[in-house]
């Protein structure tokens, strides 16, 4: 077990991107920096998309204009293109991510391109990104599994990761899209990326639709990994796969971690009272079972 975990939160971004309500900037400013007042050292801020297919992401410049930035945080944005890179530069942002999948066929329903073509969508980004300063991740989605396609093949993550690596991504984070993975599914993949991408570049992304989104967190941490993506109450979920709910909850995953003396940085209780403040925001329970017992 790793001694030390840093968690990336991606609740302003993968949690709030697919919600049909109108959140509002300045509760997304305040869910950063709520967020920011916990110990989180990552916080994914927002995503410089196009307005059109993410409405909820279109104040990302006035997102990144109100938020109090705390020294030794980062505030990550994600960008799909030249264009959003741009976009995301003049916003001030000093990490950028870009994302694309292992499935070809959700990479095409994603982003109306293939996997290669995407790579060579980023290829500029990265060498921008190179002269500017500025640190990219990449996401490679739907590494367990695709709703369309079913199984994806290892070789597939393994590839695509391996060349975002090459590009000059500093972390590539792996992601179980639609929550379909279990805990051996889980450590075999990992384990075939780091074959060929150092472990301390790797990061794991999990979602909970059929509650294995834990589990496969312990699995991946036995095998070395030391990052863990997750949302603050849980939220999140993926529009372009029926039935998946949202990312494994901020909360549950530092109580585990906790439990398993493991150390993060961060104020549980602060961490678990910014995702009921979310959840009610949302009109919902929180999807954090740490927030629900510690609030009971």
């Amino acid at each position: 077990m790793p001694a030390a975990v840093r968690i990336v939160e991606v609740g302003p971004r993968d949690g709030l991107q697919n919600e049909k309500i109108d959140i509002g900037t300045a509760h997304k400013i305040e869910l950063i920096n709520r967020l920011s007042n916990t110990g989180l050292r990552s916080i994914e801020a927002a995503a410089f998309v196009s307005p059109k297919w993410v409405p909820q992401m279109a104040d990302a410049s006035d997102v990144m204009a109100g938020i109090t930035r705390a020294p030794g945080i980062r505030y990550p944005v994600l960008v799909p293109n030249e264009a959003g890179y741009a976009r995301a530069l003049a916003a001030g942002a000093t990490e950028v991510a870009v994302f694309t999948a292992a499935s070809e066929t959700f990479n095409l329903k994603n982003t109306n391109a293939g996997i290669d073509e995407s790579l060579a969508r980023f290829a500029p980004i990265l060498e921008r990104a190179k002269q500017d300063g500025i640190q990219v991740r990449g996401y490679v989605s739907t590494v367990l599994g695709c709703p369309y396609q079913g199984d994806v093949p290892l070789r597939d993550v393994v590839r695509v990761a391996t060349a975002l690596h090459a590009m000059g991504c500093y972390e590539i984070s792996l992601g179980d899209t639609i929550g379909i993975g279990t805990p051996a599914k889980a450590r075999a993949m990992l384990s075939a990326v780091a074959s060929e991408v150092p472990m301390a570049a790797l990061a794991i992304h999990f979602h909970d639709t059929w509650g294995q989104a834990l589990a496969n967190v312990l699995a991946c941490l036995e095998e070395g990994v030391t990052v863990v993506d997750a949302a603050v109450s849980g939220a999140g979920g993926c529009p372009y796969a029926k039935g998946a709910s949202g990312n494994v909850a901020s909360e549950d995953v530092v109580y585990m971690l906790h439990g398993l003396g493991i150390h993060t940085g961060i104020d549980l209780p602060k961490l678990a009272d910014t995702g009921r403040w979310l959840a009610r925001l949302l009109g919902r329970e929180t999807g954090s079972k740490a927030g629900k017992a510690m609030a009971a």
